[in-house]
């Protein structure tokens, strides 16, 4: 598996008439050859591929590093970078992950590198990671699992007067229970008012009954994180609330009912966006309705208004489309979805009626 990823970049990088390609953001080290750390640099080059790491990562890269020769450095792996025989020769052209690679640390390769000719390219290797194989959809299926679970259980748990930071904790905390080696990203719990903020980070806001609360959160398992929203009230809903709610749920299955191979992200975009502005709430959704998951929580295919991407089988995407009214709240539904020649599979099972706790 890893091989043949590190061949795919490999035969890529070819093409553009480049030596070797220098790897450093870690979410694609991992995807690339399996190390999980945080140190470290991947050099693929055109007959092998090189992973560098410090001292503290020496047993952890022997148990998970494949397809790549270890290279244990005695500093960090970019100062010594240049006692490497791949980088000896003359006029040798490497490419470098532009958007994640530090101005510092350029300058820094820069100097180590002085002879070669250092490359930006973009998407080198998250062009590949767009189609999941049947083991990464396994990987990501048990992270939504995992986070379906636990959204069954706090619902026992959210009341009136828990602060949402402390929802969140519980949340984080169960889904560590269940498996999840961290967060996929920072969790978000927004009640009341706070609703309508898209990344309404948990406060120290008291939940207040008749609230709405929008609960974004992720598991991640074995590196494939789950990426799901489920907005629910707490007491019972007015009919201001149910209307919103269930205008952004129709908005949702619009979207996923348009979803399969080689339609693109725009029109999926435009079947929950249409609906929206039908119902004369479209400026108050000025997101994109999804983005591709895997090994990262934002990818491509993006979903949106402006998105040329063409979905294909095997893409990992989200559906959440959105209403969010200043000072009243909002309302976000979201699911995992992959993408099949005849439509879509639906991966999250948690409930999308409206839930009054």
């Amino acid at each position: 598996m890893y091989r043949e990823r590190i061949r795919k970049v490999r035969d890529y990088f070819q093409k553009d008439n480049l030596d070797g390609f220098i790897v450093s953001r870690l979410v694609n080290i991992r995807y690339l050859c399996g190390f999980s750390g945080t140190s470290g640099l991947l050099i693929i080059t055109r007959g092998a591929a090189h992973f560098l790491t410090d001292f503290r990562y020496k047993e952890q890269s022997r148990k998970e590093v494949h397809g790549a020769k270890i290279i244990v450095t005695k500093a960090d792996p970019i100062s010594e970078l240049k006692d490497l025989k791949i980088f000896q020769g003359r006029n040798l052209r490497f490419g470098f992950e532009s958007d994640y690679l530090t101005c510092r640390d350029l300058k820094r390769i820069q100097s180590s590198l002085s002879a070669a000719l250092l490359v930006p390219t973009v998407d080198a290797v998250e062009r590949f990671s767009m189609i999941k194989d049947k083991t990464e959809i396994s990987m990501i299926q048990k992270a939504v699992d995992i986070s379906d679970t636990a959204f069954e259980r706090i619902l026992g748990y959210i009341r009136p007067g828990l602060r949402e930071s402390e929802i969140r904790a519980e949340l984080e905390y169960q889904m560590l229970c269940l498996g999840s080696e961290v967060p996929a990203f920072e969790t978000i719990v927004a009640s009341g008012y706070r609703s309508a903020m898209p990344h309404g980070a948990a406060s120290e806001k008291k939940i207040n009954r008749g609230e709405l609360v929008t609960l974004d959160f992720g598991a991640c398992y074995k590196g494939y994180v789950s990426d799901i929203t489920r907005t629910i009230i707490v007491g019972k809903a007015d009919q201001r609330q149910k209307k919103i709610y269930n205008i952004v749920l129709k908005a949702q299955l619009l979207a996923i009912k348009k979803i399969k191979a080689g339609v693109s992200g725009y029109l999926v975009d435009k079947a929950a966006r249409d609906h929206i502005k039908k119902s004369g709430f479209d400026k108050y959704f000025g997101h994109g309705t999804g983005h591709g998951i895997g090994i990262f929580i934002h990818s491509k295919p993006g979903v949106g208004p402006r998105s040329q991407d063409i979905l294909a089988k095997g893409m990992v995407i989200t559906v959440e489309p959105g209403i969010y009214l200043p000072k009243w709240g909002g309302v976000r539904i979201e699911d995992d979805v992959v993408v099949t020649t005849t439509g879509c599979g639906v991966m999250t099972k948690a409930p999308k009626n409206l839930l009054q706790v």
